[in-house]
């Protein structure tokens, strides 16, 4: 069935059909060491002398080649094609990519396992997070005019700046807190193991307010209490509608969540590893912090791939 696909589908008329040496070889290799169909090698072929002819538009020869001139093709390429198509081709490139790197030597690197594309998502919407202005315009948004208001004002501190859950915030006792140290143990976290975490000096501040000038008086150990009577822990749900509400009064639309998706790109983006990342966020499995990475295709491939591009 993809065969067919691909052989209705792949733009090759105004390509040249002859194709140097090094590329017949190539298509020999695979055939032989595969075992492919014929069909699929012809396929193959069409996206090669798509690609050849690309380098030969753009003056550009293997011993030079880099991984954005790959992508600047695909992009140029890829412009009508189908998700399934695309992954395809890309599978062919990077079949050709590893032969003259690991058999031919003739690219300087490997630039197979960098030819990657966005990734696809069984939810429906990848993890969005804040851009500057906007995280700018969530502060500026905020009062501290009333007890729920220094409350909430809190909230926003801990999922903005430490990338906390709802559930992680409602359930932080006053306990956890270390404010000679500027310190928060959080607790019971999807990857069952608890972690002390610095606290930022704004967030410390935001916390010590709520404590000394909007906490109701209680026995309960956790920081964060309804203001009606029992005096008790509010619900991850209270967390995460006053969130919501901040945002909507600050005209930005998403939820909680778009906090701690901010908090992970900005950790990204400093340099931070993704394997530490995924500590800090809690997460179970590598597999849920690596959602985090599309948003950067160059990003990607620095922090998977260990590669300076």
């Amino acid at each position: 069935m993809m065969d067919e696909v691909i052989r209705k589908t792949l733009r090759k008329p105004k390509y040249q059909s002859d194709l140097p040496e090094i590329y017949d070889e190539y298509l020999d290799y695979y055939e032989k060491s595969r075992q492919v169909p014929y069909r699929l090698i012809k396929a193959t072929r069409g996206v090669l002398v798509s690609f050849h002819d690309y380098l030969g538009k753009h003056k550009i020869d293997f011993s030079s080649l880099k991984i954005e001139q790959v992508d600047a093709f695909l992009a140029e390429f890829f412009e009508n094609f189908a998700p399934a198509t695309k992954r395809s081709y890309r599978s062919m490139i990077r079949g050709f990519l590893r032969y003259l790197y690991h058999e031919r030597g003739i690219i300087r690197r490997d630039l197979a396992p960098m030819v990657v594309g966005r990734r696809i998502y069984a939810r429906e919407k990848p993890p969005r997070f804040l851009r500057p202005q906007e995280v700018q315009k969530l502060f500026a948004s905020l009062n501290l005019s009333s007890p729920r208001d220094i409350r909430t004002y809190a909230m926003v501190h801990l999922a903005y700046t430490m990338g906390l859950r709802p559930v992680e915030i409602s359930r932080i006792t006053l306990d956890d807190i270390s404010f000679s140290k500027g310190e928060l143990t959080v607790r019971n976290r999807k990857n069952n193991h608890s972690m002390t975490l610095p606290v930022p000096e704004n967030t410390i501040k935001a916390i010590a307010a709520y404590v000394v000038d909007a906490r109701p008086a209680s026995k309960c150990r956790t920081l964060l209490l309804r203001f009606h009577k029992p005096y008790v822990a509010t619900c991850p749900g209270t967390v995460v509608g006053h969130i919501r509400r901040c945002m909507k009064k600050a005209g930005i639309p998403g939820s909680a969540y778009w906090l701690r998706h901010t908090y992970a790109q900005n950790l990204l983006e400093t340099g931070v590893t993704i394997y530490e990342i995924k500590e800090m966020l809690g997460h179970d499995k590598i597999e849920s912090t690596k959602n985090y990475l599309h948003v950067h295709t160059k990003m990607m491939r620095e922090v998977l791939f260990d590669e300076t591009l």
